[in-house]
């Protein structure tokens, strides 16, 4: 990969989705996928991935980390510029599975 990968990791799905929001709207970045894991410190802590142009990652990262700490709690952030190419698997499966999530949850709501 010649862009770079990068992670915003905090405590609920609200400040998630502000880190999220501040880091798309900073810099030309696209969203390859978002894990929740049950049990960091009792909450809930859940991780977007980000890839995109060096310079335009650390922007958003660091858009993103300071509009989420408003909000919520961040527990880490990182960014690897660009990533070594074994991490481009990694990213297809970022991307294959966030994809299944959403399309798991267009079916959902349509029986709903």
């Amino acid at each position: 990969m010649k862009g770079a990968l990068g992670l915003i990791e905090v405590i609920g799905m609200a400040t998630a989705v502000t880190a999220l929001d501040a880091a798309c709207k900073n810099a030309e970045v696209v969203l390859v996928g978002c894990e929740k894991v049950i049990g960091a410190g009792k909450a809930i802590s859940v991780t977007i991935e980000i890839v995109g142009q060096v310079a335009a990652v650390k922007s958003a990262v660091a858009a993103g980390v300071e509009a989420a700490g408003k909000v919520g709690q961040v527990l880490s952030s990182h960014v690897i510029p660009r990533p070594h190419e074994e991490l481009d698997k990694l990213i297809v499966q970022f991307n294959a599975a966030y994809e299944k999530k959403l399309e798991t949850g267009k079916s959902e709501t349509h029986h709903a």
